[in-house]
């Protein structure tokens, strides 16, 4: 029996010697940058966390059965803000956000209308921000967590009542 050393060393990698390249000197093989890099591949792209919460906060604004989102307080100041001439309303409030590189967690506060399935709304509310976030930024969202605050009741219009109990 005769063993062919010649067709075993033919199957093996011929070994390779790395040679120092100089920084501005070409690339080792296998690797590309700069130009040899398609447009959209060249650079990196990062966003805000104020951005993830102003797309969170349009999207869960749009559900029918949200009158309002934020906290007692953040309402209160919202509510002047948007009075003061030139002042803007702030569609991230109520918005929490935490940004990675790929992914982003989100908290809502709500404020739902009177009658409306609370559970439902949340649900509805979840899935546009998903859909909302994912699409216009890329990100992957793991969660969306919902706290309801409040419930906005029919007669709560500021008004006081013409029927009161006491005089």
């Amino acid at each position: 029996m005769t063993t062919n050393t010649a067709s075993v060393s033919n199957r093996l990698p011929a070994p390779q010697h790395e040679q120092p390249t100089p920084p501005d000197g070409p690339t080792p093989s296998g690797t590309r940058q700069g130009a040899d890099l398609p447009a959209a591949e060249r650079g990196r792209t990062s966003i805000a966390e104020v951005v993830v919460a102003k797309v969170a906060g349009r999207a869960a604004r749009d559900i029918p059965g949200v009158h309002d989102m934020g906290g007692g307080i953040s309402r209160t100041i919202g509510v002047v803000r948007d009075r003061v001439p030139g002042g803007r309303p702030n569609v991230a409030r109520g918005v929490k956000v935490e940004v990675g590189e790929r992914q982003a967690a989100i908290d809502l506060d709500l404020v739902v209308e009177y009658g409306v399935p609370i559970t439902e709304v949340a649900q509805d509310v979840r899935e546009n921000v998903v859909t909302a976030v994912e699409r216009i930024t890329g990100l992957e969202v793991v969660e969306v967590n919902i706290a309801v605050n409040d419930v906005r009741l029919p007669d709560d219009q500021g008004e006081a009542s013409a029927d009161t109990r006491v005089e």
